[in-house]
């Protein structure tokens, strides 16, 4: 954690049975708030937006560096590019949509990835210690941005009758329940689908963070009280923690960019 956010959060010299009478200083929603870096005109840019925008800098500056000259014989940077490039071009968009319709959103697909990855990635960097995902406006333009290009997709594949019928699963073998069914599908595809898919990422982040923090401040808060074999188990619990967020940031980016595939795959497919 930040020193703005501890500052906001709970007083470092708290411990059991303290004579001032404070208490476990639980994390809580004063976690994920900082002061501002600066502020111009009304505009506050806080260490949240720096995370975001580094994070910008970093995978530009990275596949830049990575393909900006490319060589026949890949050099070592090369090389990690074309992994990480081939990963999300084969083992995502491939699968999803197959090499011919996907090749075109290979770029979108692995700029996604990357983008979430690092952001997800700072919540176990010193000094940064927060996963920028776990801000739910930055899942929700992301997701705002599929969801853009999926339904652009649907109408330009299929038109308007067409693709209110992709989007509803309007079908007149249906009888009696299709009017249900339509509701059901519009709902559940146009309002829900861009929610969830921000949700996801976002609560994942946000729940991860708040276990880090949690495990984290009890270890100094037990050694702080002198019970020095909890503060052990605590500090313990906090490695696995950073362990285990290691997977989850990951994972979070993969399924993010599965899902936009498989949105994608959606709106390009025929209608039955």
């Amino acid at each position: 954690m930040s020193a703005d956010q501890t500052q906001l959060a709970f007083d470092w010299s708290c411990r059991i049975l303290s004579d001032d009478g404070c208490g476990f200083p639980a994390p809580g929603l004063h976690s994920f708030l900082f002061q501002p870096i600066f502020t111009a005109g009304g505009f506050e840019f806080n260490k949240v937006m720096l995370l975001a925008l580094i994070t910008t800098l970093l995978v530009v500056s990275f596949f830049w560096a990575a393909f900006g000259k490319a060589k026949v014989v890949p050099g070592k940077l090369q090389m990690i590019g074309e992994a990480g490039y081939d990963f999300v071009r084969r083992g995502i968009v491939y699968e999803t949509l197959g090499k011919k319709e996907g090749e075109k959103y290979v770029p979108l697909m692995v700029s996604l990835f990357f983008f979430i990855w690092i952001m997800n990635i700072w919540s176990v960097i010193p000094l940064a210690q927060f996963p920028v995902s776990s801000i739910i406006a930055f899942p929700a333009v992301l997701a705002a941005v599929v969801y853009v290009v999926w339904l652009g997709l649907t109408f330009k594949k299929h038109g308007f009758a067409g693709g209110f019928k992709n989007l509803t699963g309007y079908d007149k073998s249906l009888g009696a329940v299709l009017p249900l069914v339509v509701v059901i599908e519009f709902f559940s595809n146009v309002l829900v689908r861009p929610f969830t898919h921000a949700v996801r990422l976002f609560a994942n982040m946000f729940a991860g963070h708040l276990l880090l923090v949690m495990f984290t401040v009890a270890s100094w808060y037990l050694l702080n009280s002198y019970m020095i074999p909890a503060a052990g188990v605590s500090f313990a619990m906090t490695v696995v923690m950073i362990l285990f967020e290691l997977f989850v940031q990951a994972v979070q980016a993969y399924v993010f960019v599965l899902l936009a595939c498989s949105y994608i795959q959606g709106a390009l497919a025929e209608h039955h």
